[in-house]
């Protein structure tokens, strides 16, 4: 049985993804910084008739809990860098301080390359690793720098610069697994339906959780080193994240 590893798994579209996967038939642990959470996760999908799944205590802010979670888990065939936070509700590249991106960037970027890292000798055992990080359109460069854009009229600068930078991560980290039976690449959710976004949205988190588990599935003659967004959408005037 394949296995699989998704961060911050306990609700939203972490959740429906792990669904997703232990339908498909994998092994899924569903990675939640809080181990009530966690297991609250798991109880509601065995409820649903999927035991194959459980639950891991992992905040990826901490490299300990990181170092934790690998020692807990033997094998390893996709990992889903899901965990993110979208920082303060009021962000500008003038006022918003630096520890504001330093909170942000801890989990959005570092906590990816945390876990990447820790778990990618489990990864190098599979015989078809996959990674799959969570990205938003929000962080398309291009769609910021039409800065008179009337349809984009709100910035996060925190958020968005961290998700410009997990892809530059994503793409890099794809390019040194060219050569290996890897495929690594950055998704979109859509602007979803969760408590992300104050339940406000275009997309359900079940449609959400299809986008990102159809690239932890690709095979071997898929794509990698990419990003996809099939639902691109700028920031909607009353986006509160």
């Amino acid at each position: 049985m394949k296995s699989a590893l998704i961060t911050g798994a306990n609700k939203g579209i972490g959740f429906e993804v792990a669904k997703i996967l232990a339908q498909k038939g994998f092994f899924v642990y569903l990675g939640s910084r809080d181990p009530e959470n966690g297991q609250a996760a798991v109880e509601k999908l065995k409820a649903e008739g999927l035991t194959n799944v459980s639950a891991i205590q992992l905040d990826v802010t901490s490299q300990a809990s990181v170092d934790a979670a690998r020692k807990a888990i033997g094998a390893l065939d996709v990992l889903v860098n899901n965990a993110g936070i979208s920082g303060v509700s009021a962000q500008s590249a003038l006022e918003t301080a630096a520890d504001q991106y330093q909170k942000v960037y801890d989990t959005n970027v570092f906590g990816v390359v945390r876990v990447t890292q820790a778990f990618i000798d489990l990864l190098k055992n599979s015989p078809e690793p996959r990674i799959v990080n969570v990205s938003t359109a929000m962080a398309s460069l291009s769609a910021a720098a039409d800065i008179y854009n009337r349809n984009y009229p709100k910035r996060y600068v925190v958020y968005q610069s961290s998700k410009s930078a997990l892809n530059m991560y994503t793409v890099n980290l794809a390019y040194e697994l060219r050569d290996t039976a890897f495929k690594v690449n950055a998704v979109c959710p859509g602007y979803t339906q969760t408590d992300f976004t104050g339940h406000q949205g275009t997309s359900t988190p079940e449609e959400a959780g299809q986008r990102i588990a159809k690239y932890a599935l690709i095979g071997q003659d898929g794509p990698t080193g990419q990003y996809f967004s099939e639902e691109y959408y700028p920031a909607p005037a009353n986006c509160p994240w």
